[in-house]
């Protein structure tokens, strides 16, 4: 938190709306995810490396963005600095990206359609790493606007833009709803290649590890939840920072 906040105050402010809304939605529809997931935790408690994995690329980004703006808010703006600009666009894409796959697959689950496999389309198992639905797909587009819109009305107060760049933050918004779409995509299809599914048959639930009670649903198990959430959270930061160069 500290780290955001020399960064600029709408840093720290993204950070708490991906933290608390995450909470939040955890706990909607405990019973139904509780049925279904065999690692729910009640209220959604975080391990070091969960958090690691939704904030550590970030937190890099922002060390050395605090550094060569010396802690003053900027804008979006190539004709200012480039790399001032590609450093922002991947912040918001980082946070995009968690909020979109965090909503996602906490209302997805609770959808009343059955997921389908991104790979193959296939009905699968509620639960299954890579299995998405319509209702999550929104869910992860709303989360990057609500990624997006705090980044622009706290800029309001704490940065100075230029006139000609002033206009273009508003583009924030929908860099941040595709960041959450993407985001979430991209985390479904590495989830449906390189992590397990699989149905236990004692559990009566989807499982992440092979076992002698477990049939094999989809992946491989080369990746789990932390490292596939962090592969997606690279990849979009990455996109997203390279888009912001064009746009803004």
């Amino acid at each position: 938190m500290v780290i955001h906040t020399v960064a600029g105050y709408r840093f720290a402010v993204l950070l708490l709306v991906f933290f608390f809304s995450s909470s939040k939605l955890t706990r909607v529809g405990e019973e139904k995810k509780r049925a279904v997931d065999a690692e729910f935790k009640e209220g959604g408690q975080r391990n070091w490396r969960q958090v690691l994995a939704n904030s550590g690329i970030a937190s890099i980004l922002l060390i050395i963005l605090a550094t060569l703006a010396n802690g003053q808010d900027r804008c979006l703006d190539t004709n200012e600095s480039k790399i001032i600009t590609i450093l922002m666009g991947g912040i918001i894409g980082h946070y995009a990206c968690c909020n979109g796959d965090t909503w996602s697959s906490e209302l997805g689950i609770l959808s009343i359609t059955q997921p389908r496999l991104i790979t193959t389309f296939k009905t699968v198992p509620k639960g299954t790493n890579g299995g998405i639905t319509l209702d999550g797909l929104l869910a992860a587009t709303v989360a990057g606007i609500a990624i997006g819109v705090p980044f622009i009305l706290v800029g309001l107060i704490t940065a100075e833009c230029s006139a000609n760049a002033a206009w273009r933050q508003l583009l924030v918004v929908p860099v941040a709803a595709f960041a959450g779409l993407f985001g979430s995509l991209v985390d479904s299809l590495i989830g449906a290649t390189l992590q397990f599914s699989g149905y236990c048959s004692v559990r009566k639930k989807v499982v992440a590890k092979p076992g002698p009670t477990v049939v094999k649903i989809s992946g491989k198990n080369i990746l789990d939840n932390n490292s596939v959430n962090m592969v997606s959270v690279l990849l979009t930061s990455l996109l997203t920072s390279m888009a912001c160069i064009y746009i803004f």
